[in-house]
């Protein structure tokens, strides 16, 4: 995938923190064996990428938050290079950690369980899908994972930054009917995601439904044909959804 259709590994590796790694927070609230997982854990993990992002994921007692920065956490996981970071991400690197070695014993099992359970969710097999608890779920995780990863590439990808540089400051509201929404926030044409309802949005946009979330997310369906069906509902500022359009339609390059 690397290296193919002008994607970038810096970016990816944003994505890889902030998007991937980032929907740990809303596994830890949606799966029970996630939640049993660090149920009684006190614990924060720091990654810190050599000419790249930083952040730590704090787990407490059955909750997880990822923060900016690494200098904060009680595991901290130096990686020398952005490959070496992506190569973790993709199982091919093992990272090592420079402090919390009396900690070692979560990383191993309760870390590598957490995100064993992500990618189960976010890249299924045909048959998981056929449970429609399993399909819920796993839409969902994919729909905040979209959601943070449209800022990253809008922020870092060279050529998203085109479209973030054309979008005014304000608030879009990206959601799923009766289902997940989360806030794309513009400043200095800078984005930001926040997972939360935007109270005053400027513009916003809806898929109709879980199942046609689903079939965007897999790339069965086109959203352009969805718009015009109004299985995807847009209104506020037009120009940036626009812009926001161009940035979603490269994630499945980098998420692929």
């Amino acid at each position: 995938m690397i290296g193919q259709h002008n994607t970038d590994e810096k970016t990816l590796a944003y994505i890889n923190l902030f998007a991937v790694l980032g929907t740990l927070e809303n596994l830890c609230k949606i799966d029970d064996e996630a939640k049993a997982i660090i149920a009684r854990k006190q614990v924060s993990i720091g990654f810190a990428v050599e000419d790249g992002p930083a952040a730590a994921l704090f787990f407490d007692h059955g909750t997880c938050r990822l923060k900016n920065g690494a200098a904060q956490c009680q595991i901290r996981l130096p990686f020398s290079s952005i490959q070496k970071f992506n190569g973790m991400i993709d199982g091919t690197v093992t990272p090592i950690p420079s402090k919390g070695f009396l900690k070692l014993p979560f990383l191993l099992k309760g870390f590598t369980g957490l995100t064993d359970i992500l990618t189960r969710y976010l890249k299924p097999s045909p048959e998981e899908l056929q449970d429609p608890a399993f399909f819920e779920k796993s839409t969902t995780l994919m729909f905040y994972t979209i959601a943070s990863a449209v800022s990253q590439i809008g922020n870092h990808d060279k050529v998203s930054q085109a479209s973030a540089s054309y979008m005014k400051d304000g608030i879009i509201k990206l959601s799923i009917k009766n289902g997940p929404t989360a806030s794309i926030c513009v400043k200095d044409h800078h984005l930001t995601t926040v997972k939360k309802v935007p109270k005053a949005p400027d513009a916003s946009m809806e898929f109709g439904s879980i199942s046609i979330a689903r079939d965007l997310f897999d790339g069965k369906v086109n959203s352009l044909a969805c718009i015009g069906t109004g299985d995807i509902r847009m209104s506020g500022m037009i120009s940036m959804l626009d812009n926001m359009n161009r940035i979603l339609d490269r994630v499945g390059l980098y998420l692929a």
